[in-house]
C-alpha cells in the first residue's frame, strides 16, 4: 500500500496545496480534476502554488475523469462538498480492497462517503486551509491552519499515522478519534466566515462590526453538537468554548477580539465562500453543508433561525436575485438581539 500514490480527487485550493507538499516531501502523488482547462494547464507548466515566499510549482502526472487510472489506493477527497456523492461513486469502483478516501473537505461528507467505500475504508478528517484558485494551474496560498485525521470508523491507525507523516512538509496534523469535534467547531467558525460573504469587505472587519450575528450563528450550531454530544476541540485561533450558549461575555469578547488579531495576519481576506459568489459566479457549497446541521437540530427539537436565514441569503445571492451588501448582516444582528 505504501508504495502506491496518494491520488488527490479535486485539485482545487485544498486538494492542490496539499498535493504541492506532499510532492515537496517527496511523496508520490497524482491528481484528479474534472476540470479540463485545469489539467491541461498543470500538464503544460506544472501545479502552481503562489506562497509569501515564492512560487512552488509542482510537475505531478494529471488526469481528468476520462483517462484516470482505473486502480486507485490512498484517495485525498478535495472536491466541493456538493460533489461529494457523484465523486465517492465515482472513486467507489476503482478503490482497492486496501485503499481508503480521506475527506480532506468542508462539512460532514464521511457519511456519504462511506455509502460508497464503506466505513472501513472511510478517513474522517478536519482541514483548515486558507487558500484560492487564481486561474487554472495556479493556487494562492493565504496561510495554512490545522489539520486533525482518524478513522472515520473509529480510533487511530497506522494508516492514519502513516498520512500525518507524509503530511509534514505542510504542516503537523493531530491524530485524534475525535475529528467529529473538529469538524462541529469549524461548522460553528465557517458559518462566521459565510455570513461575512453577505458584504463586500475583509472577514476580520465583518466579524468585528456584527458580533451579534457571529455568535448567534455560532451558538446555534453548537447547540446542535451538544445535543450530538459532540465533544468540541479548539483549532488555531478559535475557542469553540467562548461560543457556545451562555458563554462568559468578556471571554467571548476576547476570544473574537483574538480570533480577529489572527484573521487579519492571514493573506487570504475574503473566504471562498465570497470568491464563488463575487469573482467565479458559481454555487457554493453552503446549502450542502449547513442542511444537514439545521435537519439534525429539528430532530432534536432544536429551531436555528440565524442558520436558517443565512442558508436562504447565500442562496439568493448565487442566484444574482439580490446583491451583497452590508444590511443582510444588520438584519443578522437583529435577529440575534431577539433570542
Amino acid at each position: 500500500m505504501q508504495d502506491s500514490p496518494y491520488t488527490v480527487v479535486g485539485a482545487g485550493a485544498i486538494g492542490g496545496t496539499l498535493a504541492a507538499h506532499l510532492d515537496a516531501q517527496g511523496v508520490p502523488v497524482q491528481l484528479v480534476d474534472a476540470d479540463a482547462a485545469h489539467v491541461e494547464a498543470i500538464r503544460r507548466n506544472g501545479l502552481q502554488i503562489l506562497t509569501p515566499s515564492g512560487t512552488l510549482v509542482s510537475r505531478l502526472p494529471v488526469f481528468g475523469l476520462e483517462d484516470a487510472p482505473d486502480e486507485l489506493g490512498r484517495v485525498l477527497l478535495a472536491v466541493k462538498a456538493q460533489a461529494t456523492d457523484s465523486a465517492a461513486a465515482w472513486i467507489a469502483p476503482r478503490l482497492r480492497e486496501d485503499g481508503y478516501v480521506a475527506s480532506m473537505q468542508n462539512g460532514l461528507n464521511e457519511a456519504t462517503i462511506a455509502a460508497h467505500t464503506g466505513a472501513n475504508r472511510t478517513v474522517i478528517a478536519f482541514v483548515d486551509l486558507f487558500a484560492d484558485v487564481l486561474e487554472p494551474g495556479v493556487i494562492k496560498d493565504g496561510g495554512s491552519g490545522a489539520m486533525a485525521l482518524g478513522e472515520y470508523a473509529g480510533g487511530t491507525s497506522e494508516r492514519i499515522r502513516l498520512l500525518a507523516h507524509d503530511l509534514r512538509h505542510w504542516g503537523t496534523p493531530t491524530v485524534t478519534d475525535n475529528v467529529a469535534g473538529y469538524l462541529w467547531s469549524k461548522l460553528g467558525f465557517g458559518a462566521m466566515l459565510t455570513a461575512t460573504a453577505l458584504a463586500d469587505a475583509d472577514m476580520s472587519e465583518l466579524i468585528d462590526r456584527h458580533r451579534p450575528a457571529m455568535n448567534g450563528l455560532a451558538a446555534e450550531v453548537f447547540d446542535v453538537a451538544a445535543a450530538e454530544g459532540i465533544r468540541l476541540e479548539g483549532f488555531d485561533a478559535f475557542d469553540p468554548q467562548s461560543y457556545m450558549r451562555g458563554a462568559d461575555p468578556e471571554r467571548n469578547a476576547a476570544a473574537t477580539n483574538d480570533l480577529i488579531k489572527w484573521l487579519s495576519t492571514q493573506t487570504k481576506t475574503r473566504s471562498g465562500i465570497w470568491r464563488d459568489i463575487a469573482v467565479r459566479k458559481r454555487p457554493t457549497e453552503v446549502p450542502t453543508q449547513y442542511e444537514p446541521v439545521i435537519n439534525l437540530g429539528a430532530k432534536h427539537g432544536l429551531r436555528l433561525p440565524l442558520v436558517e436565514e443565512l442558508v436562504a441569503v447565500i442562496r439568493q445571492l448565487e442566484t444574482g436575485s439580490i446583491a451583497m451588501d452590508e444590511e443582510h448582516l444588520t438584519a443578522l444582528d437583529r435577529k440575534a438581539s431577539t433570542r
